[in-house]
C-alpha cells in the first residue's frame, strides 16, 4: 500500500496500436515500459530504465509509429514480455536495496495500462505477474484528491498538472521517458510544501473471481452491468471473469444465459463493482476469447436480476458454501438417487457434504427434470468428475459441464415456473384482430426464391445462421429465417430462408454451399416457396420429391374445452405477440382436453362477404405443427403478421347463438352465428362436417343446404395439417 510504502515506482507503457485514453482498447500488445523510482521519504529519485519489448505479432499501426517514434526493427530485436518483467522486477529489488529500503507501490498516470493492458495480455499468454501488479495509485486522482479546484480527472494530463502547481513541462523528447519524468516531477511537487501530500488512494486489482448468490431483492446498479454475447457455449464464470481480467467483477457477478431449451446461448450478464469498471468493459467490446470475438454492450440491473436473482431458500442453502467448484449434470434417468449420482462420480470426485452437495432440478409438482448440481471443495476434484462427461448412468449418457450460482438460480426459477419444454409443443394461442400486415409465410409460387439449409448443428440459433449467410444477410427477406422442429420440439439441422429474389438464392447456394458451421458443414440448397411451405407445414422434401403432409381428423374434445378463450383485446404487449412456442412461461389453467387440439387465431386470406368488424378467425391445429417460426433479422419488431390459411375447401355451417357462443363465445358473438371452416379433407362429406361438430346444435331446418362446396374448390383441395373454424 503507498500509504505503507517506502517507495513509489513510476511506471509508464505503450502498446503497438492505440495509446493514451483508448490504450488496450485494440487488444494490441505492449510494446514499451518505462519505469523511475521515488523515495518518499528522501524525496530523491532513482536510475529512469526504459525497455522496448517484442510483441508476438511483429506489427506497429501508423498512429503507433508516429506517437512513440519506434521502427518495427527497434521492436523486433526487443526481449518478450516475460523477461521484461523480470528485468523489471530485478531492477525495482536493486534499487530497493540499494535504498534501503523495504516495498513500493506502482505509480501510473491512468489505470489504463495496468488494467486494459498488462492483466489481459498477461491472461492471454498465461503470465503469472509479480504481486506488485495487483495494487497501484493513479496520479491524477491524487492529484484531483490534493488540488481539488484543478478540475475533473478525465481532463487532466501531465502537462496541465504541471502547469497548476507551477512547473513547466517537461522538454524530453523521447516517448515514454516524457510522461514518466513528467510524473515524477509532479509527484515530488505535492509531497512537498505547501501540498504535503499523502498517497493514500491505492487501486487493487482482483485476482480472482468470487462466485456468490443474489438476491432478487437486492439493488443492482445498472450502471455497474453489461451484456457479453459471441460466448463460447462451454465456458464458465471463470472463463467470462479471465476475458474481463484486469477489472473488478462483484461477487458472483457474472449470469449465464439460457435458452428456451435450458441450455446456454452464447451470453452473459456481467455486473462490476462500479461504473469505472463497466466503462472500461465496454471498451473490451469485440475482443477475443479464443478465436471467437466477444460483443460487450450496456444492460440494466433489472435485466441482471432476473437472470442471477433468486428467491429459493433451498437454492441459498445450496450454495451457501463458499469457494466451492458447480457442475451440473443434464440427462439423468428420472429414478436417478443421490446414491447412485455419487457412485457415478466416484471417489476420485468426493462431493462436498456427501449428498447435502446435491441439488435435483424438479418440476413443481415434484417430478425429476433430469439435471442436477454437484459442488466440489478444489478444482482438481471438479475435473476428475468432468472426464465422466458423457458416460453412462443406467441406460443413459450424463453430460457434465461447469455452472455457476447464477446459473443455478436462473434453472431453478425457470423449471419452477413452468416446464422448459412441454410433451408437444403448443401453437402460439394469441387472440388478436385480423391485421393487414403481409403474412410470414407467403402464397406457394414457383419462384426458386428460398434456400434450404440442411445438416444445421443442433444449437444453432438465428443468430449463427446470419453470421453463416456473411455478406448475403442483406438479402434476406423480412421475418424470412424459418427454423425446422423435429416432432419433438426440438432443432431437426434444417431451416429455411427466403430471400429477395431467386438471383440472390442461387447466389447463396452457390457460395456458402458445404461451408462450416460450428465444425460441421452444412448444405445449401437453391428451392421455391411452394416446397418450403410443404416442408413447413409438415410434408418432406427428399431426392424423390414432394410429399405433402398428412392429413388426419382426430375425435374432437368436447366443447366445453374450447369456452376459456377469451375475447381478444385491443392490444397486445410486444412479448406477446411474439414469443417464441418454446419459451417457458407458466401454463394458463383451463379445461383439460386433447393436447393436439389447439387453438389459434390467424387472418383469413379470403374474407367473409359480411365479415363482423372485430372478427378474428379461429383456427384449429388438427395434427400438430412441429416448426417454429423466427422474425429475421433478429431485431425488436414493430409490425405483426400470421400464417395465411392456405387455399382449400369452405364450409359454412348456421349454429344456433347459445351453442354458438360455446363453440366460440368470443369470435362468434352475434346470433345466428356462421361459422366457416377451410382446409377440410378433399374427401370431407357432410357426415364427416356433422361428426366434427359433434355436441354442437345447428338448426334443423338448414342443415341440408349448409354444405356449399364447388367442384372447382374440391378440385383445389390439398390434404392440411389444420382445419380452421
Amino acid at each position: 500500500m503507498a500509504s505503507h510504502s517506502d517507495t513509489l515506482v513510476v511506471f509508464f507503457g505503450a502498446t503497438a496500436g492505440a495509446n493514451g485514453g483508448k490504450l488496450g482498447s485494440d487488444e494490441r500488445e505492449i510494446i514499451l515500459l518505462v519505469w523511475q523510482i521515488v523515495d518518499l521519504h528522501e524525496k530523491k529519485v532513482g536510475k529512469l530504465q526504459r525497455c522496448l519489448v517484442k510483441p508476438d505479432t511483429l506489427e506497429l499501426t501508423d498512429q503507433c509509429k508516429e506517437e512513440t517514434g519506434l521502427t518495427l526493427d527497434e521492436v523486433a530485436k526487443a526481449e518478450p514480455l516475460d523477461k521484461v518483467l523480470q528485468q523489471f522486477q530485478q531492477s525495482v529489488s536493486s534499487e530497493l536495496k540499494t535504498l534501503g529500503r523495504s516495498s513500493y507501490t506502482l505509480c501510473v498516470d491512468s489505470p489504463l495500462i495496468v488494467r486494459q493492458a498488462l492483466h489481459p495480455e498477461a491472461s492471454k499468454k498465461n503470465l503469472v505477474l509479480p504481486e506488485c501488479f495487483l495494487s497501484f495509485v493513479d496520479v491524477r486522482k491524487e492529484f484531483h484528491k490534493c488540488c481539488p479546484n484543478a478540475g475533473p480527472v478525465a481532463k487532466h494530463t501531465p502537462a496541465s498538472m504541471l502547469e497548476f502547481v507551477g512547473l513547466p513541462a517537461v522538454s524530453e523528447e523521447m516517448f515514454g521517458v516524457r510522461e514518466v519524468r513528467s510524473m515524477v516531477q509532479l509527484t515530488l511537487r505535492i509531497l512537498a510544501d505547501p501540498y504535503n501530500h499523502k498517497f493514500s488512494c491505492v487501486e487493487t486489482v482482483k485476482y480472482k473471481f468470487d462466485s456468490g448468490t443474489c438476491s432478487k431483492t437486492e439493488p443492482v446498479d445498472s450502471e455497474t452491468v453489461i451484456r457479453a454475447r459471441g460466448l463460447p457455449w462451454q465456458s464458465s464464470d471463470q472463463d467470462i471473469a479471465r476475458f474481463f481480467k484486469g477489472l473488478s467483477i462483484a461477487k458472483g457477478g457474472v449470469a449465464l444465459c439460457l435458452n428456451a431449451q435450458g441450455r446456454r446461448n452464447g451470453e452473459a450478464l456481467v455486473r462490476f463493482i462500479n461504473s469505472e469498471h463497466r466503462d472500461l468493459a465496454l471498451e473490451r467490446h469485440k475482443h477475443h476469447m479464443g478465436s471467437r470475438y466477444i460483443e460487450v454492450y450496456k444492460a440494466t440491473g433489472e435485466e441482471f436480476l432476473k437472470i442471477a436473482g433468486g428467491t429459493s431458500n433451498e437454492v441459498a442453502q445450496f450454495l451457501s458454501k463458499e469457494n466451492q467448484v458447480i457442475i451440473r449434470m443434464r440427462g439423468l434417468p428420472f429414478t436417478a438417487t443421490p446414491q447412485e449420482v455419487l457412485s457415478f462420480l466416484g471417489p476420485e470426485s468426493p462431493v462436498t457434504d456427501g449428498t447435502e452437495g446435491l441439488l435435483f432440478v424438479k418440476y413443481p409438482d415434484g417430478r425429476p427434470t433430469g439435471d442436477a448440481f454437484v459442488l466440489f471443495s478444489c478444482e482438481e476434484y471438479a475435473q476428475n468428475a468432468l472426464k465422466k462427461h458423457k458416460q453412462i448412468l443406467g441406460k443413459r449418457y450424463i453430460e457434465l459441464f461447469r455452472s455457476t450460482a447464477a446459473e443455478v438460480q436462473q434453472v431453478l426459477n425457470r423449471y419452477m415456473s413452468a416446464p422448459l419444454i412441454s410433451t408437444l409443443p403448443p401453437s402460439p394461442i394469441v387472440p388478436v384482430p385480423v391485421l393487414a400486415t403481409p403474412p410470414f409465410l407467403p402464397a406457394a409460387s414457383n419462384t426458386r426464391d428460398c434456400v434450404r439449409l440442411r445438416g444445421l448443428p443442433y444449437t444453432a440459433g438465428i443468430e449463427d445462421i446470419l453470421e453463416f449467410m456473411g455478406e448475403h444477410t442483406v438479402d434476406i427477406k423480412p421475418h424470412g429465417v424459418h427454423m425446422v422442429l423435429n416432432q419433438q420440439g426440438r432443432p431437426s439441422g434444417d431451416a429455411f430462408i427466403q430471400m429477395k429474389s431467386s438471383e440472390k438464392a442461387f447466389m447463396v447456394a452457390q457460395k456458402c454451399h458445404k461451408k462450416t458451421m460450428k465444425d460441421r458443414y452444412v448444405e445449401v440448397f437453391q428451392c421455391s416457396t411452394e416446397e418450403m411451405s410443404i416442408v413447413l407445414m409438415g410434408g418432406t422434401l427428399n431426392r424423390s420429391g414432394l410429399s405433402p403432409p398428412p392429413c388426419k381428423l382426430p375425435c374432437l374434445s368436447p366443447p366445453t374445452a374450447y369456452a376459456a378463450f377469451p375475447t381478444p383485446p385491443g392490444m397486445l404487449s410486444e412479448a406477446a405477440l411474439y414469443q417464441s412456442p418454446l419459451l417457458a412461461a407458466p401454463r394458463p389453467a383451463q379445461t383439460a382436453h386433447n393436447p393436439a387440439h389447439t387453438l389459434a387465431y390467424y387472418p383469413h386470406p379470403h374474407p367473409h362477404p359480411h365479415p363482423h368488424p372485430h372478427q378474428p378467425h379461429l383456427y384449429m391445429n388438427m395434427n400438430m405443427n412441429y416448426t417454429a417460426y423466427y422474425p429475421s433479422p433478429p431485431v425488436s419488431p414493430s409490425t405483426v403478421s400470421y400464417f395465411a390459411a392456405p387455399p382449400g375447401a369452405m364450409a359454412a355451417v348456421a349454429a344456433q347463438p347459445h351453442h354458438a357462443a360455446a363453440a366460440a363465445s368470443s369470435v362468434l358473438p352475434q346470433p345466428g352465428a356462421l361459422v366457416r371452416m377451410q382446409g377440410l379433407p378433399y374427401n370431407a362429406g357432410v357426415k364427416d362436417i356433422l361428426s366434427f361438430f359433434q355436441g354442437y346444435q345447428y338448426a334443423p331446418d338448414e342443415y341440408s343446404g349448409m354444405v356449399q362446396m364447388s367442384e372447382q374448390a374440391r378440385s383445389l383441395i390439398q390434404p392440411k395439417e389444420w382445419l380452421c373454424l
